[in-house]
């Protein structure tokens, strides 16, 4: 099983970012370049097991929400069938944590899927470079 992970730190409190990205149907307000999405069949950003529809340019995929905590600041997804990329299994997971010091968040996301032994180092590249890319779309949108 392969895994790819990114994390960095904002100068924001953890319950400032979780307020940008707990919905799960809400990619349009923080990551740049998704052009369009919204949750399936009128479900709530939160509700577990509601599928999130996701368009970039001519790419479009489906994703479903395995798990949401306000509490602990998280969501868990996966992809849904038809699968865009070769990868199987994939999930990935988003949590924002407190740092206390400066009231400031540790974001971190990750994923694990199953893909061809010759294609780990692509797949963990990309998912682990598409996270620093969206996380760095988030730093732009909640500049003071």
């Amino acid at each position: 099983m392969a895994k790819s992970y990114y994390s960095t730190v904002f100068d924001h409190s953890a319950d400032a970012i979780w307020t940008v990205i707990r919905d799960f149907g809400a990619y349009t307000v923080w990551v740049d370049g998704v052009d369009e999405t919204y949750i399936e069949q009128g479900n709530a950003g939160d509700a577990v097991g509601a599928i999130r529809f996701v368009r970039m340019g001519d790419t479009r995929i489906r994703q479903r929400l395995l798990a949401h905590s306000d509490r602990d600041r998280f969501y868990t997804y996966e992809f849904c069938k038809p699968y865009r990329l070769p990868v199987r299994n994939f999930v990935a997971t988003i949590r924002i944590i407190p740092i206390i010091d400066a009231n400031r968040a540790f974001a971190e996301w990750w994923t694990t899927f199953d893909c061809a032994a010759e294609e780990y180092d692509r797949w963990t590249e990309f998912f682990a470079g598409s996270f620093a890319k969206w996380l760095g779309s988030l730093h732009s949108r909640v500049v003071s």
